[in-house]
């Protein structure tokens, strides 16, 4: 007998969740690809090679590959450096190009004196042997200069190592994610009143909370320890702890009058990871993905909830003993 389809959730926390999978946005004047899955080909400095470029624990390699990338002065300056690049299984043109940012490695090293054309392509061959995103400047006039993964169809070499999940990986977080979700006080109450019937909801709620404990994803312990669930299995924001309500979900971001945005579509609520995307680790993974407020994500950023508490701490503490708290 095939599976049976559970019935489908509202379109906006639909979407929301899917782009769990996704990265983050990045504009063109940036070597990054915009908003892609999390399985792409990922961009390796390659002053950190040594440190961070092995795949996640239990993968032998990355789903789409790699491209390491050099500065120019690591190129041109290192001694022999087409042996360095073999002796780490790099080669350039490759899995391997010569990266341009600043205007004077440009001058410097200009890569059409070497005969180098522009990569265009995120698998080996690539195309080419440089990527080059330097701005353009007022000061001397200089135009920018922009080379590689700029085309309509190719924006974009890669994405960034830390943000890279497999799909096995990306497919639990979108599972815990529903289900830490239907976890909200008020959950069956938003998506009844955004278009979900009651017998429907309760059927999908019933249907992804089973799926996540029969995958391992719903254990309250391990939640509870995430900062994701209260003691009474309700989903909190992992910074404040304050528990959410599921309208938040699909809620707009309230603006502050007279400096409002037309196109705003951030909500309430965004995705959370509780420890921090990093060189060096794999965090978009189950058990360290939460929804938290968006204030409360804008004030972590990349700093981490340990980080941001201390810092806090330090905050309320200066305005108690300036006399501007009680």
């Amino acid at each position: 007998m095939p599976k049976k389809t559970p019935p489908k959730l509202p379109k906006l926390l639909n979407t929301k969740i899917y782009k769990t999978g996704q990265t983050r946005g990045a504009d063109d004047d940036v070597i990054y690809q915009n908003r892609v899955n999390r399985k792409s080909t990922v961009l390796i400095p390659f002053a950190l090679w040594n440190k961070v470029s092995a795949a996640p624990e239990g993968e032998e390699s990355f789903e789409s590959g790699f491209i390491c990338l050099l500065t120019p002065k690591e190129f041109f300056e290192t001694d022999n450096i087409q042996q360095v690049l073999a002796d780490k299984g790099l080669s350039l043109g490759t899995n391997a190009l010569v990266f341009y940012q600043i205007r004077t490695d440009w001058e410097d090293f200009n890569p059409e004196d070497q005969g180098w054309s522009p990569a265009n392509s995120r698998t080996s061959p690539l195309l080419g042997q440089y990527v080059a995103r330097i701005a353009a400047t007022t000061a001397d006039h200089g135009e920018k200069i922009s080379r590689g993964f700029n085309t309509t169809g190719m924006k974009g070499a890669g994405i960034r190592l830390f943000e890279y999940a497999t799909t096995k990986r990306i497919n639990e977080c979108r599972i815990q994610l529903e289900a830490i979700f239907w976890l909200c006080h008020d959950s069956l109450d938003s998506v009844t009143e955004f278009n979900m019937i009651q017998e429907e909801a309760i059927e999908r709620r019933d249907y992804c909370l089973a799926e996540a404990q029969n995958s391992g994803l719903l254990d309250f312990e391990l939640l509870k320890e995430a900062r994701m669930v209260n003691e009474q299995h309700q989903t909190i924001c992992p910074l404040c702890l304050e528990p959410l309500s599921s309208y938040g979900f699909f809620n707009r971001l309230v603006q502050a009058t007279g400096r409002e945005v037309h196109d705003l579509t951030v909500t309430e609520i965004n995705l959370f990871h509780i420890k921090e995307l990093r060189y060096g680790e794999y965090n978009h993974r189950a058990y360290n993905l939460g929804w938290g407020h968006h204030h409360c994500n804008v004030v972590v950023k990349d700093s981490g909830i340990d980080e941001t508490l201390s810092w806090m701490e330090g905050v309320v503490a200066r305005n108690k003993d300036s006399g501007y708290m009680n």
